[in-house]
């Protein structure tokens, strides 16, 4: 597992109330303490199933959102047990890491496993959000042809329910595009060719309105492209929307 990063207390201090009265008028009631201070940092864990994609997470973090605090949980067991045994054989071990992970917001970034996680938060009493759900409201707003891109095929199931539930009552039509050989460089650390063979594929589609990345670690991808259709990855979407959701109570100030 990565290291946590710290978060040093939030210090707020109360402004001396300033009531000013008219001329023969009773003293005006005094406003509400005005709360002052530096806004809580927004603070995320984050649950991955390999470690290849935190380089890419901790980037949009100091580039986009500065002030933000993320933890990383790494556990690439999860992915292979999804795999074989289907994604629900990991909501009891999903319940433990994340309960253990200090409360505030959680993003999971394995789309295989994303639902699942999604699923528990009401027992955990925080939220939870799968990354790749700002992605696929984007998508089925760009268009209604769909081509979803993925180099592990255990994902185009759970990515095609989201989808589905994304676009509600609007007609949407998912085409599935497994890249091949794609998994196999990944696995052994070919980071340039796995994202080679992901650009490579996406310039092959035809026929669709937007083309998802369906997996965080393809999104280096995207910026490799050449083609003319829109291709979307998780990533960024999904690291903004959670630390939304992650800010630590309302500011006053």
């Amino acid at each position: 597992m990565a290291g946590t990063t710290s978060i040093g207390p939030d210090r707020a201090t109360v402004a001396p109330a300033e009531v000013v009265a008219a001329a023969g008028a009773p003293p005006a009631p005094a406003p509400p303490p005005r709360v002052s201070g530096p806004r809580p940092r927004p603070r995320q864990v984050q649950l991955h199933t390999s470690p290849a994609p935190l380089p890419g997470f901790d980037a949009l973090r100091d580039r986009n959102h500065p002030r933000a605090a993320l933890r990383h949980l790494v556990v690439p067991e999860l992915l292979d047990r999804a795999r074989a045994q289907g994604p629900e054989s990991v909501a009891e071990d999903l319940l433990a890491l994340l309960a253990e992970a200090a409360p505030g917001a959680a993003l999971v970034t394995c789309s295989t496993i994303g639902a699942t996680a999604e699923a528990l938060a009401p027992a955990l009493g925080f939220p939870v959000l799968r990354v790749d759900r700002p992605m696929a409201a984007a998508a089925v707003r760009a268009g209604a042809r769909i081509a979803v891109l993925a180099t592990v095929e255990s994902t185009f199931e759970p990515t095609g329910a989201l989808l589905a539930e994304e676009a509600g009552a609007r007609a949407v039509s998912v085409r599935t595009h497994l890249v091949a050989g794609a998994w196999e460089r990944f696995e052994t650390g070919d980071t340039a060719g796995y994202l080679a063979r992901v650009a490579a594929a996406a310039d092959a589609v035809t026929g669709a309105d937007v083309i998802v990345l369906a997996q965080a670690s393809m999104a280096g991808a995207e910026a490799l492209t050449r083609t003319g259709t829109p291709v979307l990855s998780s990533p960024a979407p999904g690291l903004a929307a959670a630390l939304r959701i992650g800010v630590p109570g309302p500011h006053l100030g």
